[in-house]
């Protein structure tokens, strides 16, 4: 079944500054805040909700297609598709921008400043979801025209999708909120990102979780609910190997929520495969930087569950 994946393509940016913001920044002048910090050392990942999504996707042995804009520095990215036999037949380059770059500078406390260029993101409307032939979809964050417009695409062609979205939900108001989960099958928010929506909407999470068939709460070391048919499956926290980095753990959980509905399974496996996938995500730098092959991931759902996931 062929899962189409809409949402960002990105190059991460992170910088490691080897002291204290506090120590270099004057309560008292914060008002002419002027601050440069020396960063030796630098990495560049491969990033962006769609990009990681389609990588986990792919290592579950699914059929990931990504539907992303880019811009005139997006050749490296590309070729990394290529290599990954990931199709880019719905990833459009627009002329006169940039692929879309978060730069990211940490310091000894693991305290974060944070700048995030959109570019070619903001033309993420310009894509056709029925020129894609998807069984299945996703709407993960974007731009926000295009977050509206390929939802409303997969409702008219009448394929199921999942509404996520993450670090772009506040750029919605609580009607287009409503109007999201009014189109979407499924939706699937972290702990605050759920929060947030029922202040926006004034619903609960239940009356919430009642507009689409199932509603997934993500609570990082709590674990996940799933709230499907008037029953919330609760599913427990993968240990994982080593906690080195955070970044993409969502959307390698989406990656296995994505296979379960693919191939008919139930919510509870559903979930636990998507708990598996970010637990092993949680251990490398970067958001596409594991490589476990069906093997190894059967190998660590079956010591976390007692059961083979296929």
């Amino acid at each position: 079944m062929t899962t189409l994946i809409c949402g960002s393509l990105a190059f991460d940016n992170i910088m490691v500054f080897p002291d204290r913001f506090k120590n270099h920044i004057l309560p008292e002048q914060i008002h002419i805040l002027n601050v440069a910090f020396l960063v030796p050392e630098m990495r560049r990942e491969f990033g962006g909700c769609a990009g990681n999504i389609a990588y986990n996707l792919m290592l579950l042995g699914g059929d990931a297609t990504i539907m992303a804009t880019v811009g005139d520095d997006a050749q490296p990215y590309l070729d990394r598709l290529d290599t990954l036999g990931l199709t880019r037949a719905h990833v459009r380059q627009v002329p006169g921008s940039f692929t879309a770059q978060a730069f990211i500078t940490t310091d000894l406390d693991d305290n974060q400043i944070t700048a995030f260029h959109p570019g070619a993101m903001s033309f993420s409307h310009l894509n056709q979801v029925d020129r894609a032939n998807a069984k299945l979809g996703i709407v993960a964050p974007d731009g926000r025209e295009g977050m509206l417009q390929h939802a409303r695409d997969f409702a008219a062609a009448g394929v199921p999708f999942i509404f996520d979205p993450g670090q772009g939900l506040p750029m919605f108001s609580g009607d287009d909120l409503l109007d999201f989960l009014n189109l979407a099958d499924y939706a699937c928010f972290n702990d605050y990102e759920a929060k947030l929506a029922c202040d926006r909407t004034g619903r609960s999470l239940e009356q919430l979780a009642g507009l689409v068939k199932a509603l997934i709460v993500t609570r990082g070391g709590e674990g996940s609910e799933i709230h499907a048919d008037g029953t919330v499956h609760r599913i427990p926290c993968v240990p994982a190997e080593a906690i080195v980095d955070p970044t993409g753990c969502g959307d390698a959980y989406r990656a296995g929520l994505l296979y379960g509905i693919a191939n008919g399974w139930d919510w509870p496996r559903t979930g636990r495969l998507a708990a598996v996938m970010g637990a092993i995500k949680i251990a490398h730098r970067g958001g596409q930087n594991h490589r476990p092959g069906r093997e190894e991931i059967a190998a660590r759902y079956a010591a976390a569950f007692g059961e083979q996931p296929w």
